[in-house]
């Protein structure tokens, strides 16, 4: 009796592992704002050197919809994109794997408004989201110009992030993607990089989402910095004894169709608009559910379990027999 006491008791606790495996393996399908999501330079290397799986693309366009507004510096994201699938097909890449559609990236879709930095943007948002055409909607980026360099502390408050915070409470299914202003010249020293520091730490300190626009403009492919050395958006760097541009001397010194491809970047140069479309996929895939820190194998590991439940469950059934 005491045996018998002890399967069931048993068959009770695999049955609740495997709903809560089960349960667990449902909820790596979407992404959940525990942590903040940060694409800047760090990453911005991941999708030339191939080291985000195919299906994790495939499945951000199949479940994103997303909403974008810019003026010209916000195009550089469009135009790397729009360049990237030649660039990764002729290397050996997936046939259309970094193709897209309006379906999934609507750019200029709050046309009202040209960026963020205009007044109403948040209004323009709003319209837009109330729209029942545009119900599908899980993914809202707006670019700023150069206004950024322009906010006091206080303003950058008022006009974005205040704003912005209160989209979020709005509508908790959509995802808002943060921006930084685009490098000005000005140094650690100047404005635009404290306005830039208070976006990155209001969006650490509320677990949100970043494109560090002046981040990755601050780093060549290579790691090295330029962010101290008064660069600009156009990748030009003087430390008072050297100068030079670091986009312009990456690309000289690499391969072009290999390393790195040409490409429209408004105001700044080709490798910039790479590297902002390496950025922007590997946001896109993070926000459809891919994370990072799990290998393919290592993911497997909750099916191997459950499988190893399922027998566990089949022979003490057979066993009461």
């Amino acid at each position: 009796m005491k045996a018998l006491l002890f399967k069931r008791k048993l068959l009770v606790i695999i049955l609740l592992t495997e709903i809560i495996l089960l349960s667990s393996l449902t909820l790596t399908q979407g992404y959940d704002l525990s942590e903040p999501i940060i694409a800047d330079h760090t990453i911005a290397n991941m999708v030339r050197l191939d080291e985000i799986l195919d299906s994790a693309i495939i499945n951000a366009k199949n479940t994103l919809h997303i909403a974008y507004q810019h003026t010209s510096h916000g195009s550089q994201i469009i135009d790397g994109m729009n360049a990237l699938p030649a660039f990764m097909e002729g290397k050996g890449g997936t046939v259309d794997l970094f193709a897209y559609n309006s379906t999934f990236l609507r750019d200029g879709a709050m046309s009202s408004v040209p960026d963020v930095g205009y007044p109403g943007w948040d209004d323009a948002t709003r319209d837009y989201l109330d729209d029942p055409a545009n119900s599908d909607c899980n993914v809202i980026m707006w670019s700023w110009c150069g206004q950024a360099s322009d906010q006091t502390e206080q303003s950058m408050i008022d006009h974005y992030l205040t704003p912005m915070s209160q989209l979020e409470l709005e509508y908790t299914d959509v995802m808002f993607v943060y921006m930084t202003g685009h490098t000005d010249g000005s140094g650690l020293e100047g404005n635009l990089h404290l306005r830039n520091e208070q976006i990155r730490d209001h969006c650490i300190a509320s677990n949100s989402i970043l494109f560090d626009f002046a981040d990755i403009e601050s780093y060549d492919p290579d790691g090295n910095y330029y962010g101290d050395k008064y660069v600009n958006d156009n990748c030009d760097w003087n430390d008072g004894v050297d100068s030079g541009n670091w986009a312009l001397d990456w690309q000289s010194s690499h391969t072009e169709d290999v390393e790195w491809f040409s490409c429209n970047c408004a105001h700044s140069q080709s490798l910039n608009g790479n590297l902002k479309s390496y950025a922007i996929w590997w946001l896109w895939a993070k926000l459809s559910g891919w994370e990072l820190t799990i290998t393919e194998s290592y993911a497997t590991f909750p099916l191997i379990l459950l499988l190893l439940c399922s027998a566990s469950v089949a022979i003490i059934s057979r066993t009461r027999r």
